[in-house]
């Protein structure tokens, strides 16, 4: 199946799942737009005065992990913010002499410079020379591992530096400005990404359950980056040594929707299917089990990503796993776990009860800043109404994710996400502050007061925001750099630099 280009437009999914509202909700200057289109359900528009809308042309803390013998040792760590990293694996490869700025085969080559260098420094020759018979032992993992290390250090250095915009050089696009935690910390980690970043994709496994994915529908994420994957043309490498992390190709809609049985809701199958493919490729490759799976990941924008990665317990507990429901109230752990844009096509039924809670307290007060209609009136386009709204209301559905989000900032509308528990994409290096309101759900009653509390010079700022913002979440056929392709893999990236791996065969 060909991915389509950003949103696209689709008759409903058949895909086993719940049913899905493409819906939203949109909030205009205090008029308030809040609409789910639905083909013959139910739509809210929250209409609003909204005047025209004038023309306006980790990072966060990351935890640290080391593995050494299947041991796991966890300890925190705040590359993008710029702090200090208090870890023994720090400590360790601080003091290692490959892991400075010195290029790796450098340091063979200057055995006798460091030999000099160390001397002085009043360390005895036997020590280097046991260091350097290390050296020599290193394979492709203790290469990457020290490489990684000068990666650490060189985006630390860059997160010491507090300007809004990044100091380094880039011919497309230099990040700048509040939107981002830190604009040269996530700059000097994205130039690095691109230079280093290796993924391998095991071949195990036959579509349409593995190497495949939808690319039409609310799940049209998990497909699209599946297949961008398996053509090959961005950070892959058909050598396993090579790679920093392991790609699970497994897609859990196709799992959902070949193997669960809605009669007996039975999704043992599910299950056997995850642990089986763990135990081949387990058994094929040394790599899962050198480190409990720490640097391997999979993705899932079904509601049941995180149920299908529990039958596994290290692939729940330890693996990056890449998820549109990014619920903490579920497991979902920032530290390891990434937050998946969802991208919905428009189509789907209203559903979660965050929304009829709007419903329910919003339709029927004929506010005339906050107008709910059940249908979407004749006449009146959808986009057009998301484009001439100040805010649109993103509220959860059955899960915390919401393609909402992503159709606001399309419109370049200050999104308004209603959620508990819920990490936004990308909040490692987005301040999503900055160009977004956070309502709690028991706040849906003060709404209106809550935006009615925007100035216009803040609404002004935050869509400016927005719409500068767009770059990161847009789609396209062939990923551009610093679009959402890249973004999720910089986002996977950053959990592997977040982690030490030793091959205890030669510790």
């Amino acid at each position: 199946m060909t991915c389509l280009n950003k949103v696209a437009m689709a008759p409903p999914s058949s895909d086993h799942k719940r049913p899905h509202t493409p819906s939203s909700f949109c909030f205009s200057s205090l008029n308030l737009v809040w609409f789910l289109l639905v083909p013959s359900t139910v739509f809210f528009l929250v209409s609003t005065l909204a005047p025209h809308r004038p023309s306006i042309s980790p990072l966060s803390s990351l935890l640290q992990v080391s593995f050494s013998n299947n041991s796991l040792q966890l300890q925190g760590s705040s590359i993008f913010n710029g702090s200090s990293i208090d870890s023994s694996f720090q400590l360790e490869a601080e003091t290692d002499y490959f892991v400075s700025n010195m290029p790796f085969p450098d340091a063979i080559i200057e055995k006798h410079t460091i030999q000099l260098d160390m001397s002085k420094n009043n360390e005895s020759k036997p020590v280097v020379d046991v260091t350097l018979k290390i050296v020599k032992k290193n394979s492709k993992l203790e290469r990457n591992e020290a490489n990684l290390a000068r990666v650490r250090s060189s985006i630390k250095q860059a997160a010491l530096v507090r300007n809004l915009t990044s100091t380094h050089q880039d011919p497309d696009y230099v990040p700048h400005g509040p939107i981002y935690r830190n604009a040269n910390a996530f700059h000097r980690s994205y130039l690095e990404m691109e230079k280093v970043f290796k993924i391998y994709v095991y071949k195990e496994g036959e579509p349409p359950i593995f190497h495949n994915g939808p690319c039409r529908s609310i799940y049209s994420s998990e497909g699209r980056f599946i297949h961008e994957l398996e053509k090959g043309n961005f950070y892959t490498t058909k050598d396993p040594d090579e790679a920093l992390v392991y790609f699970l190709p497994f897609s859990v809609v196709m799992l959902v929707h070949y193997l669960y049985e809605p009669e007996t809701s039975n999704t043992d199958a599910i299950g056997r299917t995850v642990v089986d493919y763990i135990d081949v490729i387990s058994g094929k490759y040394p790599y899962w089990n050198r480190s409990l799976g720490a640097d391997h990941f999979m993705l899932s924008c079904h509601d049941w990503g995180p149920r299908t990665s529990s039958y596994v317990p290290h692939l729940f507990h330890k693996s990056i796993r890449v998820l549109c429901n990014a619920n903490t109230s579920e497991g979902f752990n920032p530290s390891k776990d990434a937050s998946f844009p969802e991208i919905n096509l428009l189509t789907g039924r209203l559903h979660g009860y965050i929304r009829y809670l709007l419903l329910n307290e919003w339709k029927d007060k004929r506010d005339p800043d906050v107008q709910v209609f059940d249908q979407l009136p004749k006449g009146v386009s959808y986009m057009s109404k998301l484009k001439n709204s100040r805010f649109c209301l993103c509220p959860s559905g059955y899960e915390v994710a919401s393609p909402r989000i992503v159709e606001a900032i399309y419109a370049e509308c200050v999104p308004v996400l209603i959620s508990d528990s819920y990490v936004p994409p990308f909040s490692d290096v987005l301040n999503w502050k900055s160009f977004s309101i956070q309502v709690a759900v028991k706040g849906i009653p003060n709404i209106k007061e809550i935006l009615m509390g925007v100035s216009q010079r803040q609404y002004l700022r935050m869509q400016r925001r927005v719409k500068q913002v767009q770059r990161h979440f847009v789609v396209n056929a062939t990923p551009k750099r610093y679009d959402v392709f890249h973004m999720i893999n910089h986002s996977i990236w950053l959990r592997r630099l977040n982690i030490h791996i030793r091959d205890f065969h030669q510790s």
